[in-house]
């Protein structure tokens, strides 16, 4: 009798212990979930107020300013932007700088990294530690500038948008991670079966290597797209901007008329706040198109080859 009350009493405290574990993970996912919503809700908000407050009117913005839900609509801001043609002009320019900056920058940086990774590779420890040089020191702006504008002739050029980024030491080190987790026997396969440097690199090392190379890619694509730093420091020619520098254009007040209205006799009908989300709207395009395409490989390749072993 006394070993039957004896059990019926663990089973109680049993049950009360899984109880109160339900409960308190009940409490603990609420929690979460309410902490995700606010969360999603603070990263969300802003891009919708981007978005619909660049179809509000011009009394609607004068009026009420910024507003969840636009209290009249127009779309006087999207038609000022293609009037004069420089944005479709811009939208050019930073679409080749983009696409020719990424592939190129892919192109050399791999394969530096895979020379920084290779062990048969005499003086890869020098060239290393040039390469941490390179990323913790900076030339200086003057020098910079005078190598780009006076001694490459630059000035005014597509490619002063691209050649100063076309080699990342950082993005450069993720590749070496990557490729000194690889066994060296393919290395040595490929090599009995006659296989060069460079067939071995194209047809086995790279085919092998595309979550880390499309992790790159994509943070080369999102250097090119977002920079408008060397386009203020190079191009003269308006024709010649960047979007990213036709929105810093735009938001500081400077040209607008040059930029998007093709004289300064052009009449604003737009709200410049209107013209200036209206910008940004157009401009996030690529990007947000491209990302979903390389989301399976982003994580992988950021970690891969993080532990080798």
């Amino acid at each position: 009798m006394g070993n039957t009350a004896w059990t019926a009493s663990k089973k109680t405290v049993r049950t009360r212990i899984r109880n109160d574990q339900s409960w308190g993970e009940k409490v603990f996912l609420c929690f979460m979930y309410v902490l995700i919503v606010l969360f999603s809700l603070v990263c969300v908000i802003p891009f919708w107020i981007v978005l619909v407050d660049s179809f509000a009117s011009e009394a609607s913005f004068l009026q009420y300013g910024y507003q969840l839900i636009p209290s009249a609509w127009s779309l006087d801001a999207y038609k000022y932007l293609l009037v004069g043609g420089q944005f479709l002009t811009s939208y050019k320019n930073s679409l080749v700088i983009t696409i020719a900056g990424t592939v190129l920058a892919v192109t050399i940086t791999s394969m530096f990294a895979y020379v920084l990774a290779h062990p048969k590779v005499k003086y890869r420890d020098v060239l290393s530690f040039l390469t941490y040089l390179a990323m913790v020191l900076g030339g200086g702006l003057v020098g910079f500038y005078m190598m780009v504008a006076n001694w490459l002739h630059l000035k005014d050029s597509l490619w002063a948008l691209i050649l100063p980024y076309i080699l990342n030491p950082f993005y450069a080190f993720i590749l070496v991670a990557f490729y000194k987790s690889l066994p060296y026997e393919i290395n040595e396969a490929a090599t009995i079966d006659g296989a060069g440097d460079i067939r071995l690199f194209y047809k086995i090392i790279l085919p092998i290597s595309t979550p880390v190379i499309a992790t790159v890619s994509l943070f080369y694509a999102i250097q090119y797209w977002n920079d408008w730093y060397l386009s203020l420091l190079f191009i003269d020619n308006y024709k010649l901007h960047p979007l990213q520098l036709m929105i810093r254009q735009l938001i500081s007040n400077l040209n607008v008329s040059a930029y998007v209205g093709g004289g300064a006799s052009y009449q604003v009908t737009a709200p410049t706040s209107a013209i200036q989300l209206a910008t940004v709207c157009l401009t996030i395009g690529p990007i947000v198109l491209l990302y979903p395409f390389l989301q399976k490989y982003f994580v992988k390749g950021i970690t891969i080859g993080a532990v080798k072993g």
